[in-house]
């Protein structure tokens, strides 16, 4: 191993975060320390984060700057727009309405929009759960001319409610925003008010979500700026959606600190009633005695020691992620300017930190996007840093089989990106599933690594 590969690994190792058992709070330091070293070397415009233990905010802060002109600093009062993490929000007003007899999910989207397809086959639930077959009106990563222009919600919902359905109602899962603004639309006018005064009298007043809102104007203070930027050129900043296209599917601005109000409130059956949140974070039966993976506003992680739920959010010059952990009453919060950012690898292994005790273990050392992107690079110079290795594997890298991997992983080259896709526990190990991109192809992968961070194997699959 060259000098300044070593000392980089010895400069990383020695900044990083220690070992935290799960059932205590975590040290505010080191993820303070995690996440400054990774909005450098990802250059982030702006993130916003805020991590909660057993109900308690153990960090709110801003990285960052909120607008690239004025270089103002992202703080905890800055606002961003947090897209589709939105959803949870229309999700909850229809399942309190259906609390109140007001409405069921059951009921036929027909009621209130008989001349959309299928009006009489698709439920609310169905809208809610991404399950309808129901066109999304924004599947692609960019505003393009018809959503720069501001367009009332039903036109929209005209446009696309009236296409043929993708597929037969809850024959399969594909996400859509159409779905949600129809949803969105039925909550309005059985509330007979519309959705921001529905959000703010129901949820962001009583809560004290202060910094919260749906569809404020723009250039507002503390607000942040978007940006995007297209096949890897500077920064610009972001076309925004016009006026009508997100609502109650995107379209809430807030801080992590608001959200973590939010998450505590839903966990602590604050929000909802225990039959609407079991709905909310239960996945959707599918046909064929399929599910998915998404309740009501919520993705469902439910392998492992404790169930996760969260959503992401991406709309115009913005990304966010908010997780949360009811068995622990934990949350991980990230709220980021740019929509071309990394946050999701963050977010997981601030998040594997939170886990209750009897998860995935806690790794001392690099996370392990880092570690194997740093291993890697080791086997493909024939030449590694043996005390990141477990005595055995360690054996089993002998000079001879270095060598042949070097040229076996010549042919890949440099990797142009590692994706950590999934972690798991096994035999007391952290097992980390990852993806390594090349520029010309890619490759699935695991690494196995003990407590203390040594590298107890690492595998590649023929692509």
């Amino acid at each position: 191993m060259k000098h300044s590969a070593r000392s980089l690994v010895l400069a990383l190792l020695a900044a990083l975060m220690p070992r935290i058992a799960a059932a205590q709070a975590a040290d505010s330091a080191a993820l303070d320390s995690l996440i400054a070293r990774h909005v450098q070397e990802h250059g982030l415009i702006g993130l916003s984060v805020g991590v909660m233990v057993g109900g308690r905010v153990v960090l709110a802060k801003g990285y960052g700057v909120r607008d690239l002109a004025s270089r103002a600093p992202v703080t905890p009062q800055t606002t961003f727009a947090i897209g589709s993490v939105s959803k949870q929000f229309t999700c909850s007003a229809a399942l309190l309405l259906a609390q109140e007899g007001r409405l069921s999910m059951d009921q036929r989207v027909a009621r209130w929009y008989p001349d959309l397809t299928r009006a009489g086959d698709v439920t609310l639930g169905q809208l809610g759960a991404h399950t309808s077959g129901y066109r999304d009106y924004y599947p692609l990563d960019f505003v393009d001319r018809r959503m720069a222009v501001s367009r009332a919600p039903d036109e929209i919902i005209h446009d696309y409610g009236t296409m043929p359905l993708d597929f037969e109602p809850d024959s399969r899962y594909s996400y859509s925003n159409t779905g949600f603004l129809i949803l969105g639309r039925v909550v309005e006018r059985v509330s007979g008010e519309p959705m921001g005064r529905i959000f703010e009298r129901r949820f962001f007043g009583p809560l004290g979500m202060r910094q919260t809102r749906l569809d404020p104007p723009h250039g507002q203070p503390d607000q942040a700026t978007g940006y995007t930027s297209y096949l890897l050129a500077d920064p610009e900043v972001a076309t925004p959606e016009g006026a009508g296209w997100l609502g109650a599917a995107g379209g809430i601005w807030s801080t992590p600190t608001d959200l973590m109000t939010w998450d505590l409130a839903l966990m602590d059956g604050r929000v909802l009633d225990a039959q609407s949140f079991q709905a909310m974070s239960t996945p959707r039966a599918l046909s064929g005695g399929r599910t998915s993976t998404y309740g009501c506003g919520q993705s469902i992680r439910d392998r492992g020691a404790a169930l996760v739920l969260s959503h992401g959010g991406a709309v115009s010059g913005f990304v966010s992620r908010n997780m949360l952990v009811p068995a622990t009453r934990a949350a991980v919060v990230l709220l980021s300017n740019a929509d071309f950012a990394a946050i999701d690898d963050l977010g997981e292994a601030i998040l594997a930190r939170l886990m209750p005790a009897g998860a995935i273990p806690v790794v001392q050392g690099l996370p392990a996007r880092e570690a194997a992107l740093v291993l890697y690079q080791q086997l493909r110079a024939g030449s590694v840093e043996r005390s990141m290795l477990s005595e055995e594997y360690s054996a089993l890298l002998s000079p001879e089989r270095l060598r042949v991997t070097a040229q076996a992983l010549a042919r890949y080259g440099d990797a142009r990106e590692v994706r950590v896709t999934g972690r798991y526990e096994r035999g007391a190990l952290e097992v980390a599933e990852l993806t390594f991109i090349f520029a010309n192809g890619s490759a699935d992968g695991l690494m196995y690594r003990t407590p203390d961070g040594r590298i107890e194997e690492f595998l590649l699959f023929r692509p």
